[in-house]
């Protein structure tokens, strides 16, 4: 077991019914919820580990995949939607040769679509590493892209 991961422990072991927030913190460090570090702590706190998938799988905080370096979001929300965020979201995937949900496989990108974003009047809205950048379209999005290729590169 790594230090980083015994710290996170020793915090959450000392309170009862910290999974969720025990999850959060490995999610935080690792960026993930790597399967062998998951396995580690269902073993040391005697959690089957069934309880650690059934909870990653239901709530969409938690990943159990790694991130790519960089995070695109494309919210889908109900003012996005109308104003064409599903072309958005199908210009990307095209650009980057992956479908939301995934990483691609250099592992520089990683794509989601979120239900809202909570900025409406900015709609169709895509975030780059919690950056903002508003009303986007299909010519819009795809300078976004190669703007952030050239950046990575």
């Amino acid at each position: 077991m790594d230090d980083k991961l015994r710290i996170i422990l020793d915090e959450h072991k000392a309170k009862e019914g910290t999974l969720i927030s025990l999850m959060q913190d490995i999610n935080e460090e690792y960026k993930y919820l790597p399967e062998e570090v998951l396995r580690e702590v269902s073993d040391e706190l005697d959690i089957p580990i069934s309880r650690f998938f059934s909870l990653a799988t239901f709530y969409s905080c938690f990943r159990l995949e790694p991130m790519g370096k960089k995070h695109i979001c494309v919210c889908v929300g109900t003012a996005c939607h109308v104003r064409g965020a599903p072309l958005v979201v199908d210009t990307i995937e095209r650009g980057l040769g992956m479908k939301s949900g995934e990483t691609s496989e250099d592992g520089e990108y990683t794509l989601d679509s979120v239900n809202c974003v909570g900025a409406c009047a900015l709609g169709p809205l895509v975030t780059i590493d919690g950056e903002f950048f508003g009303h986007m379209d299909q010519k819009k999005v795809k300078k976004l892209l190669n703007e952030e290729k050239t950046s990575v590169v």
